[in-house]
């Protein structure tokens, strides 16, 4: 790509157009089935599958763990696996603003193809757009996943039971606090980066080890309060979790101590949430800690029946001080474009 940015001819379906796939995405994203150059990708298909869709509009677009093309290879790869998959297949589409740096774009790209590249899923296709300046904030993604279903049955969000243990991968907050900073200029004590990262590979150990997996879930937006309370929502169940047992990095909880946030409202990008048999809680933990992503996974919770005072769908904090609140979902935005 000769040109310095993003030209609205890149959006015309001409030669700037196929200059900019073949040039920049196919360079990037290259494999046998993206190579054809097809309106759509052949796939061989046989068995159950997963799919998911989502939509990235971080900003900022660069910061300190990812990117946005980085972000939305995990963030889809990460959803397909919560339903006991293992991710194949990405499409991805690009809504680029006239004028953004070709150098930013580039380098995006090149982040999102080595992201798929380790997670081992191939971009297969996808579509690129381009809009005059002002009429979108530089670059949006939308990406579509496709797995196959490895885990039999496979986890659900309403699947939780009586007595579960409730297992968290790892810390909680990182990539919501990191992105908050990185917008506003914020100089933390400490160092705070994203925690984007893919976790087929560790669903995969958690549904082959260990098996019988009730649920999996990663606590993306609303971060893990909203998580476990869909979850409760989802199982008519309570989820009973214990504030001194959840991972919060000393950065991260200094950080919201300073800025009046709540770590257990932040998103996540690289976490799970498992509820398994209490029985096969320390053979899950111990696959989990295997992993980079799960080296300080921990139990913090049971699933417990409704009754007495807590009904069926909430979520029970236990405090540091050994007293018992009710934690609720997330009101309103805390901090829009987070993903």
């Amino acid at each position: 790509m000769n040109e310095a940015r993003v030209l609205l001819d890149y959006g015309s379906g001409g030669k700037a157009a196929h200059r900019l796939v073949t040039d920049l995405f196919v360079r990037h994203f290259s494999n046998p089935i993206l190579a054809t150059l097809n309106d759509a990708a052949l796939l061989e298909f046989s068995g159950q599958f997963a799919m998911s869709t989502d939509g990235y509009t971080v900003d900022p677009l660069e910061f300190p763990g990812g990117d946005i093309g980085r972000l939305a290879v995990h963030g889809t790869v990460n959803d397909v696996s919560m339903l006991g998959a293992r991710p194949l297949y990405l499409s991805c589409a690009f809504i680029l603003e006239e004028g953004l740096p070709m150098p930013l774009l580039e380098r995006i790209v090149a982040s999102m193809g080595e992201a798929a590249r380790e997670a081992g899923v191939r971009i297969v296709t996808g579509d690129t757009k381009v809009v005059p300046r002002g009429a979108a904030d530089k670059l949006f993604i939308t990406t579509t996943g496709i797995g196959e279903i490895i885990a039999k049955p496979a986890p659900s969000g309403n699947g939780a039971k009586e007595g579960d243990a409730i297992l968290l991968s790892g810390s909680v907050g990182d990539h919501g606090l990191t992105i908050l900073a990185q917008r506003e200029g914020l100089s933390l004590d400490a160092d705070v980066a994203s925690d984007s990262a893919a976790l087929h590979h560790m669903v995969a150990a958690l549904v082959t080890e260990v098996g019988d997996i009730h649920v999996l879930r990663d606590p993306t937006r609303g971060g893990l309060a909203t998580t476990l309370n869909e979850i409760a929502l989802q199982s008519g169940v309570v989820c009973a979790v214990r504030e001194a047992d959840i991972p919060v990095r000393p950065g991260v909880a200094a950080g919201c101590a300073v800025l009046g946030l709540d770590p257990l409202y932040l998103a996540n990008e690289g976490k799970l949430l498992c509820c398994v048999p209490e029985e096969k809680s320390e053979a899950a933990l111990h696959v989990m800690r295997r992993f980079a992503e799960g080296r300080y996974a921990a139990a913090v919770g049971r699933v417990e029946a409704p009754g007495g005072k807590t009904d069926a769908g909430q979520t029970l904090l236990q405090t540091r001080l050994g007293g018992r609140r009710l934690l609720g979902m997330l009101e309103g935005e805390q901090l829009p474009r987070i993903c």
